[in-house]
């Protein structure tokens, strides 16, 4: 709410911060500390029109293009400002300051965090297309690369006699021109962008396809350990994985996280009859669903492991990065899903075990219904 419109920089910094976050109306006419409806003359209607369509297309960078309409209030008239959220972020005032909304009022943004999350969630910025320095086509697990393009493209090894059986002892190049004659293996990656003009390899066909990620990305593992207590400040461990043991691609980590937690879960009988088959105390499918949705969703612009931490009253699974832009720990619940590392998603499942639509976490915690979220920088 605004009494009135007369500073174009201010109300620049208003339509900034609601373009920042999830966009919003801005009413003026009314006061803004006791929400009681001022309305406005027909000339200063005309005056705040103007002014807001100065502020939006010269005081926010870029500009912005916004709606206005007068609304009778018990026969006064206020403004409502409808301002999008914005598909280019960040936006800035003509100061070059970014405001983000703060409840009802605004901040200013310093933090690069913050700033990272804000184009990645428009698209501006994605750690999971960007080239990695120095990779090449050495740093691929040519066993691992003919299993991706078979699942990739089923329909076209099968078609050209190669099977699931036949398939490590084919070579790359039949397998290649089975997809694509007028493909090589290069120009193939290239394609799927998982290696870029250079020969490099983006970060997801070193994470999905490499020999090893560490090489390149030191601290893209998991951190694997069992606590002896509640408490990460105990020098007490049942099971700590070595770094060595979990080095990898994103397949190789997944696996040995897996075997970590299947040796570390107490197993309990879930039948009276003494023979019956032991289950783990937390269902495996729980982890499949977590572990997975870990892998591909982190923020790959932190430099920080994923963090697998058993404990004796709970295990904790601390993805690097925040939710993204619009979801929220209710949304995730709901399997809403939006991919921070989209060129990851959509490659990921010819490898990993997901489906991509959004309901591992839906399965998660039907399997399991004492699963908790937490969203935190």
């Amino acid at each position: 709410f605004k009494k009135q419109a007369d500073d174009a920089y201010k109300m620049g910094t208003e339509m900034v911060a609601f373009c920042n976050s999830q966009g919003g109306l801005l009413i003026i006419g009314v006061d803004d500390k006791t929400g009681a409806i001022i309305g406005l003359t027909f000339k200063e209607i005309q005056q705040t029109n103007a002014l807001l369509v100065n502020a939006a297309s010269e005081n926010v960078k870029p500009a912005i293009v916004i709606s206005t309409q007068t609304v009778d209030i018990d026969g006064q008239n206020v403004i409502v400002v409808t301002i999008p959220q914005g598909k280019d972020k960040p936006y800035k005032d003509n100061k070059g300051i970014i405001w983000v909304k703060n409840g009802s009022d605004k901040r200013k943004v310093f933090s690069n965090t913050e700033l990272r999350v804000m184009m990645q969630n428009c698209g501006n910025l994605a750690a999971d297309k960007d080239s990695v320095e120095g990779s090449s086509y050495k740093d691929i697990s040519l066993s691992i690369l003919k299993n991706f393009l078979y699942e990739r493209y089923t329909a076209e090894c099968i078609s050209a006699g190669i099977t699931n059986t036949l398939l490590q002892t084919t070579e790359i190049d039949t397998i290649v021109n089975a997809i694509d004659v007028n493909f090589t293996i290069g120009q193939l990656l290239q394609n799927i962008s998982l290696m870029d003009e250079k020969g490099q390899l983006t970060l997801s066909g070193l994470l999905l396809l490499g020999n090893s990620i560490q090489r390149y990305r030191p601290v893209f593992t998991v951190k694997c350990i069992s606590f002896v207590g509640n408490s990460m400040a105990t020098s007490e461990f049942r099971d700590k994985m070595p770094d060595r043991e979990i080095e990898g691609n994103l397949l190789h980590q997944y696996n040995a996280a897996i075997s970590f937690v299947t040796r570390n879960l107490k197993s309990v009988q879930v039948e009276e009859n003494f023979n019956s088959i032991a289950r783990l105390e937390i269902p495996l499918d729980v982890f499949v669903e977590i572990l997975t949705n870990a892998l591909i969703h982190r923020d790959y612009y932190q430099n920080s492991p994923i963090r697998l931490f058993i404990f004796d009253n709970r295990i904790e699974i601390c993805s690097p990065g925040i939710l993204p832009d619009s979801v929220t720990e209710d949304s995730i619940k709901k399997g809403i899903s939006k991919p921070r590392n989209q060129l990851l998603f959509d490659n990921a499942k010819y490898l990993l075990p997901y489906t991509g639509i959004g309901s591992g976490i839906i399965r998660a915690m039907k399997s399991y219904n004492h699963i908790t979220f937490e969203n935190s920088y």
